[in-house]
């Protein structure tokens, strides 16, 4: 499967719909599907309104990136994965640490279900470090003792392997990734913040900038912009910065 690239800056932005209401969704989808490529649709809203979300989203014209960070064996992942192929989900994830197993037999299982119902195959993304997790985590709690990096690479390696189309990473583990990964692999960058906004609980956090001159694909903003008063605005502010930064880039 040919993996087709953002072309344009709005196609870089997943915008994370983590609020708890189906009405609060449906007026920030209303208020900027013309702005963004994608609506993230992650634990919060899905456990709070149902996935019903999904089907709003799509009749109002806009994509789903469903963040689910599946981690389970791996029969249960590639059926659950499935039923997200036949809701037309774009882009799904899942939990490399699940193993080699659960990768590849939900891969098997997402391809086998586009092609039975006529449905575009999905872009299946692994995820790599939580962007709430420093380096302390890594090693004192979950007993890894590698630096971030390394981790990360080894785990995007093991997603390559498997068929993944790509991974969820921070932007300042780009860079390694890219230069281990196939041309046409996605990074999608949790936790990106503009210059202007407050971090919040996350650690490993980036700048637009930041995730576009490392490589990334697209980035996923949350906080920033449904938390402002003006978020057409907010959301332009971003556009900005990533074509300042595409520009740097050439």
């Amino acid at each position: 499967m040919v993996i087709e690239k953002p072309k344009t800056p709005k196609d870089r932005i997943i915008l994370a719909l983590d609020v708890d209401d189906f009405e609060e969704a449906k007026k920030l989808v209303l208020e900027l599907k013309d702005y963004v490529g994608f609506f993230k649709v992650g634990l919060q809203l899905s456990t709070s309104v149902g996935l019903d979300i999904i089907k709003m989203i799509h009749d109002e014209g806009g994509k789903v990136f469903f963040d689910g960070k599946f981690h389970d064996i791996p029969n249960t992942v590639a059926r659950a994965c499935a039923n997200l192929v036949k809701r037309d989900v774009s882009f799904f994830d899942v939990h490399i640490k699940g193993g080699s197993k659960m990768l590849s037999t939900t891969v098997k299982l997402a391809n086998e279900t586009a092609k039975k119902y006529g449905k575009k195959p999905p872009i299946i993304l692994g995820v790599t470090l939580l962007s709430s997790f420093g380096q302390r985590t890594l090693t004192q709690e979950l007993n890894v003792n590698m630096n971030i990096d390394d981790y990360v690479a080894s785990l995007a390696k093991m997603a390559i392997e498997a068929g993944l189309n790509g991974v969820v990473a921070s932007a300042s583990e780009a860079a390694v990734i890219r230069k281990n990964c196939p041309e046409d692999f996605i990074i999608v960058c949790p936790a990106t913040r503009p210059t202007w906004s407050v971090v919040n609980d996350q650690v490993r956090v980036v700048t637009p900038t930041d995730a576009v001159l490392s490589g990334v694909d697209y980035m996923v903003v949350g906080r920033p912009v449904i938390c402002a008063e003006n978020k057409i605005e907010a959301i332009k502010l971003i556009i900005d910065e990533i074509e300042e930064a595409q520009l740097q880039k050439i």
